[in-house]
Parts: structure tokens; sequence; C-alpha cells
């Protein structure tokens, strides 16, 4: 069964943004970057593209 995240529909912080971008550009996994976050990977998927990030989807 897939995780289940407490932060529904919650905002983005600054300290997410700009984590989400460090981990991105060190190449990360969306699985890895979205359980860093405690994001779902949806959330994190969407949030990559609507900042123009480039993410790997590796399992």
């Amino acid at each position: 069964m897939a995780e289940r995240f407490e932060r529904h529909k919650q905002p983005w912080t600054a300290d997410e943004i700009h984590k989400l971008h460090t981990l991105a550009k060190k190449g990360m996994a969306l699985k890895a970057i979205a359980k860093a976050l405690t994001r779902s990977e949806d959330s994190v998927k969407i949030r990559a593209k609507n900042d123009g990030l480039g993410i790997v989807k590796l399992r």
C-alpha cells in the first residue's frame, strides 16, 4: 500500500521549494525527493514541472 501523507493540499514553504530545487539539481530520484520533503510523488512532480525542473523518475 502506498504511503499516506497528512499534508494533503498544504502550501509549499520557501524552504521546501529551495530543498526541492537543490535535490533535483543533484539528480535525486522522484521517490527519494518526495520522501525527503514528506510530500507525495505527484505533489513533487507537479511542483517541479511548474518550476521548470527535471526530475529523474526511478523506482
